[in-house]
């Protein structure tokens, strides 16, 4: 039990956040038998999330950055959109909910470990509003939050390493909110185009 402590205290150090989280959050970590490029192009495919997960039943791609999520336990639903708000090939990916009541944010690292796999770890901030609040200040709330993530990225090792490989790759860049562009257009010229002729 230590010595897994100690492995995982190892992947977390020296960590450093782009846009670090405030407060209070769940943090873990996991680590897959399968390079970092397909760990992320599998992750980056959140339509998959469904075939693994025990608590998202669907996610549907809005727009480029935006998706909806519906997650839930039986017969308990709940739809919300998420903001892709930075990603990084290989590297980042941080997100933002887009609800009112409560509010959460998160963000998902991908480093290379030693023997060749990648060290998965994800953050998540609940940011509770009104009565709500009073509910998630308490301690077990953020660790029922923790075992939840834990056993979501378990299940994901077990999809990746199952597979050997990705299903499909998205390998855009994001800044705030904004995909960007491998090769930018061209500026469009404000001058009616006159007829030929």
């Amino acid at each position: 039990m230590a010595r897994e402590q100690d492995s995982r205290q190892a992947v977390t150090d020296g960590v450093t956040r782009r846009r670090p989280l405030r407060r209070q959050h769940v943090e873990e970590t996991v680590e897959v038998a399968v390079p970092v490029p397909t760990a992320y192009n599998q992750w980056t495919q959140f339509k998959t999330f469904p075939r693994f997960s025990t608590v998202v039943h669907d996610v549907e791609q809005v727009r480029p950055t935006v998706t909806a999520w519906t997650i839930g336990y039986g017969p308990l639903r709940r739809r919300f959109a998420v903001e892709i708000v930075e990603q990084d090939p290989d590297s980042y990916l941080a997100w933002r909910g887009l609800e009112q009541r409560p509010s959460h944010q998160g963000e998902v690292e991908f480093r290379p470990t030693e023997s060749g796999g990648t060290a998965i770890t994800v953050r998540m901030l609940l940011e509770p509003r009104g009565a709500t609040r009073r509910l998630t200040r308490s301690s077990k709330v953020t660790q029922v939050t923790a075992r939840l993530v834990r056993r979501e990225l378990l299940h994901f090792k077990q999809f990746i390493e199952g597979l050997g490989q990705e299903g499909g790759a998205w390998r855009g860049t994001i800044r705030n909110g904004r995909v960007q562009h491998d090769h930018p257009e061209p500026p469009r010229s404000r001058v009616a185009q006159w007829p030929v002729g």
